[in-house]
């Protein structure tokens, strides 16, 4: 009787939530469609949308768009020229999903501009779905990747600068974050949706400026940094990792999604569930942004603070949205 009882009220209770009142009309632009984080990527989503454009996949275009800031020695968040840890070594984290739930992921990846292509070769050439630091270097230069210094002037400059107090902490951090995205970005997440139908998304980040040696936040993390569901739709997020990581941010939005929110109110709902778990003052020493899409070609995003953007390329052309904010 007790186990009848249960089963009713988990019912009753999903129901309740399917028949959550959906937001107004989100956007929605005819597929294909890319879009990602921060305003900055425009350049990205343009090289993705060439792949699209040409009848190519989902998965082949967010491929192709995030190895743009990947290879940019100017974006110190991303790849080749990303701000070192705390030794004064970039290590990358990257992530890639497909359609059909295929995954692969490299973390503390050092010597190799392009992160989320050895990502796509865990993927797809192995039982695996995770390598992580030595591994995941032996890996990829097994698979015909060369060794490169990935260290720009310009970072190991910013990381010279930071040794003179080596001052680290999570406040720290986070101020030297917010710095960076006022004229740049933080990660890049990436979705896109192909003219099949299916969507596909990548994600990609040289992780927190100055980390300790070892550290790895949300990014090439499956459900918080990156999800695809090709029933519903996808997210990626972008910010301090570690927030992201205690919600499973992006899986959050896309459960949300599937009981028929829309991508914008998925992506509050998911800021929110964080704000109500940490508490509102030490939110706002935080930022958080999420970006969603789903199968209608209906997009969305919403960040903690003021500062964050999204960047979307479709038949209507390049549009940068500013995103509302929590706080």
């Amino acid at each position: 009787m007790q186990r009848r009882r249960f089963l009713k009220l988990s019912s009753l209770s999903a129901a309740a939530l399917a028949a959550q009142p959906a937001a107004n009309a989100a956007p929605v632009a005819a597929k294909p469609i890319v879009v990602s984080t921060w305003a900055p990527n425009v350049k990205a989503n343009a090289a993705a949308w060439q792949v699209l454009q040409a009848g190519g996949t989902a998965l082949d275009a967010v491929h192709t768009g995030v190895q743009v800031p990947e290879a940019d020695p100017d974006d110190q968040s991303v790849g080749y020229g990303g701000l070192p840890d705390r030794d004064g070594k970039v290590t990358l984290d990257a992530c890639i999903m497909d359609h059909r739930g295929n995954i692969g992921a490299v973390m503390c990846l050092e010597h190799i501009m392009h992160p989320i292509s050895v990502a796509r070769l865990v993927m797809e050439k192995t039982p695996h779905v995770q390598l992580v630091g030595e591994g995941a270097l032996r890996f990829a230069l097994e698979n015909g990747f060369k060794k490169e210094n990935l260290l720009t002037a310009k970072s190991e400059a910013a990381w010279k600068e930071w040794l003179k107090t080596s001052k680290y902490s999570p406040m720290t951090t986070v101020e030297n974050l917010l710095e960076r995205i006022k004229d740049n970005h933080d990660t890049i997440g990436m979705l896109a949706l192909d003219a099949t139908g299916n969507i596909c998304g990548a994600c990609t980040t040289s992780g927190m400026a100055f980390k300790m040696a070892g550290r790895v936040g949300d990014s090439p993390i499956i459900g918080a940094g990156l999800y695809v569901d090709n029933e519903v739709g996808a997210a990626t997020a972008t910010g301090v990792g570690e927030e992201v990581v205690r919600i499973c941010g992006s899986h959050t939005v896309v459960e949300y999604m599937r009981h028929g929110y829309s991508p914008t109110e998925a992506c509050k709902e998911a800021v929110k569930r964080l704000v109500k778990m940490r508490g509102e003052s030490v939110a706002r020493q935080l930022q958080v942004g999420f970006i969603a899409l789903n199968k209608k070609g209906e997009y969305g995003c919403y960040g903690l603070t003021d500062q964050f953007t999204m960047a979307v390329r479709s038949q209507a052309g390049e549009t940068v949205v500013k995103a509302a904010h929590l706080l």
